[in-house]
């Protein structure tokens, strides 16, 4: 098998189990009788350690064998899932949780650098749209997988589902992961951030930061919305699949998109479109409406991170690209960990229906800035 190819078939089972996850942990804790904000904490967890090693695994990236980091971080994913299924209380959760973020700390930066490394120029943006329509079509698999599981075999089955997943990972670095490029070794030049990032790819990364805010808020919060108005598990996992279908739909445009738009143009429609669908959410009652509005959001919010992500491996410095990853990553992740434990805390004292209003508020900041960065440049 083509390590492209290879590289996107771990894409797809990796994140596939990670969003299962992600709907899993939610809806397990909620079974067990967690509050919001124990809720948000949890969520939060999931990304300690992406926050605090991306950039240290970016550079590990650069240098080892893409098949070793991604081996170490499968086993990290079962073995989260595995403490669930035989200790299903709250505070294993939280390690839980943590364990699996330190999982996906090693795949998400890996993956990203592999698919840029594997390609020529002429096809970066092709295959970085394919990764991103791998992406969303494992943001419809992924929760729909765990609200079948837990409605039809229990959330106990579901963890082991969820698990299987990143077994099959496994198998495939064992038998095929040889194809993948080999240690390249120290790379030299400064390692300080300060001494490759510029101005233009600090605005970047404050929007990026934003986006990866918007889409995943949004993906967490709309399982507690679902909740509150009574859907069953496989409803809400319906509902966010959606989300994934839209996203999919509007990833298959996007090189075509990135060649005829600016970049700063493409995140103001990001941003708007953001806003408009976490203003509609606390006005929806039942699956169907839920569903159009995720369906509207992810037109908008699916291109937002594959751009960035575009974007920042083009402007890389040579030999540095995992590095530049692991950066956008900790900006990232950094929001991904507090915005759900700031939230859970802002949404047990106003309401959730608050919280989605005051995120519509903070995307139409974000579509200020983009138009500022277009002026800018």
């Amino acid at each position: 098998m083509p390590a492209i190819y290879l590289t996107l078939a771990l894409t797809f089972f990796n994140f596939t189990g990670n969003n299962a996850m992600r709907v899993l942990l939610t809806l397990y804790a909620l079974h067990l009788g967690a509050s919001a904000t124990a809720v948000g904490v949890i969520g939060g967890l999931l990304f300690v350690f992406p926050v605090l090693l991306s950039w240290v695994v970016g550079g590990l990236a650069d240098r080892k064998a893409a098949r070793k980091l991604l081996l170490f971080a499968a086993t990290c994913a079962a073995a989260s899932l595995l403490l669930m299924y035989f200790f299903p209380t709250l505070p294993v959760f939280y390690a839980a949780a943590a364990l699996n973020g330190l999982a996906l700390s090693f795949f998400h930066v890996t993956l990203q650098n592999l698919i840029g490394n594997l390609s020529k120029p002429e096809h970066r943006a092709r295959n970085f749209a394919n990764f991103s329509m791998i992406g969303a079509t494992t943001s419809f698999f992924g929760p729909l997988t765990a609200g079948l599981a837990i409605d039809h075999l229990g959330y106990g089955w579901a963890c082991l589902v969820t698990a299987a997943l990143s077994v099959v990972v496994i198998v495939l670095l064992l038998t095929l992961g040889r194809s993948l490029p080999p240690a390249r070794g120290r790379i030299k030049g400064g390692a300080e951030p300060r001494a490759w990032l510029d101005r233009g790819m600090i605005g970047m990364l404050v929007t990026g930061g934003l986006v990866q805010l918007g889409y995943d808020l949004f993906q967490f919060y709309v399982p507690i919305h679902g909740h509150a108005i009574g859907l069953s598990a496989s409803a809400i996992g319906g509902v966010l699949a959606t989300l994934a279908i839209a996203s999919f739909i509007v990833r298959y445009f996007l090189a075509r998109l990135a060649e005829r738009y600016p970049g700063e143009k493409l995140l103001m429609w990001v941003f708007v479109t953001g806003a408009l669908g976490f203003a509609l959410v606390p006005f929806a009652t039942n699956a169907w409406v839920l569903g159009a509005v995720a369906f509207l959001f992810g037109l908008g919010m699916g291109i937002g991170i594959p751009l960035t992500v575009i974007l920042m491996f083009a402007n890389s410095s040579d030999g540095r690209s995992g590095q530049m990853l692991g950066i956008r990553l900790t900006v990232n992740n950094t929001v991904r960990m507090s915005g759900p434990m700031a939230f859970g805390a802002i949404g047990a004292v106003v309401g959730v229906s608050a919280v989605f209003w005051l995120l519509a508020g903070v995307m139409l900041a974000g579509a200020g800035l983009a138009r500022w960065q277009k002026k800018t440049t």
